[in-house]
């Protein structure tokens, strides 16, 4: 059972993918342009705003909020940054043994699995490299797992991949032979979803911070105020980036 779980669970649970902050293993495609120490800082501060986005969410719809994390071992780590009112679920893919799942598609699916067996009929699995996705789109994709009937809920992000997946049963074939970290992401998840005859629902594009030029691009939203995440726009106050 997720640790924080308690005895009545909502239907839905909603989980930030977090891969636990350690020095010079995150964001490391933000570096040279920032330090080691930096990325680290700034990991935790994007997965605190993504928990705060699933927290705020709470407040209008009924889910149980999550950290579906790697690796095993960094749970005290987590609990700092995030408190102690969300559940935790290891993602980190060790019992997936799928033929054909590799890589992320591994955690996917290990968390997916993790969250159904605990009894939500729906979950969704959330990037926490976009730490500025509006509440809407949650509230969105909560609407469309609470309908009747099997279905993809996908967010793809502007590079190819998807920020969120929503399920309500554990399909394997969406990540199986996925070639994970390039722009075809989604649109192979989407091939996969119509060879299985899975209905699926697209929400919105949003972007995912992993280079230099998205991390622009939040510099430039976080300064006009179009787009809000506080613990980032602290850090990178901090960095000199943000005024």
């Amino acid at each position: 059972m997720p640790d924080g779980l308690t005895a009545e669970t909502a239907a839905l649970a909603f989980a930030v993918m977090a891969k636990a902050p350690q020095l010079g293993l995150v964001k490391t495609r933000l570096t040279p342009t920032l330090s080691n120490v930096q990325a680290r800082v700034l990991s935790e501060a994007f997965l605190a705003d993504s928990i705060g986005v699933v927290r705020e969410a709470c407040h209008a719809i009924a889910i149980d909020p999550y950290i579906a994390y790697m690796p095993a071992g960094a749970e005290m780590q987590l609990r700092d940054i995030a408190g102690s009112s969300i559940g935790l679920v290891l993602a980190d893919g060790l019992p997936v043994d799928d033929v054909g799942v590799r890589g992320i598609g591994r955690s996917l699916l290990h968390a997916t699995r993790h969250l159904l067996a605990a009894g939500h009929v729906g979950i969704c699995l959330i990037s926490a490299d976009s730490p500025t996705l509006p509440v809407c789109v949650l509230r969105e994709a909560a609407e469309h797992l609470a309908r009747p009937g099997d279905r993809l809920v996908l967010g793809p992000s502007e590079d190819g991949g998807y920020y969120l997946i929503g399920l309500k049963a554990a399909h394997a074939e969406l990540f199986r032979e996925i070639n994970w970290s390039t722009a075809t992401v989604a649109a192979e998840t989407v091939a996969q979803a119509a060879a299985i005859d899975l209905e699926c629902i697209m929400l919105a594009r949003w972007y995912d911070v992993d280079d230099t030029t998205s991390l622009q691009r939040l510099v430039t939203a976080l300064v006009s105020g179009t787009e809000t995440a506080p613990r980032t726009a602290a850090a990178l106050r901090s960095f000199g980036l943000v005024d």
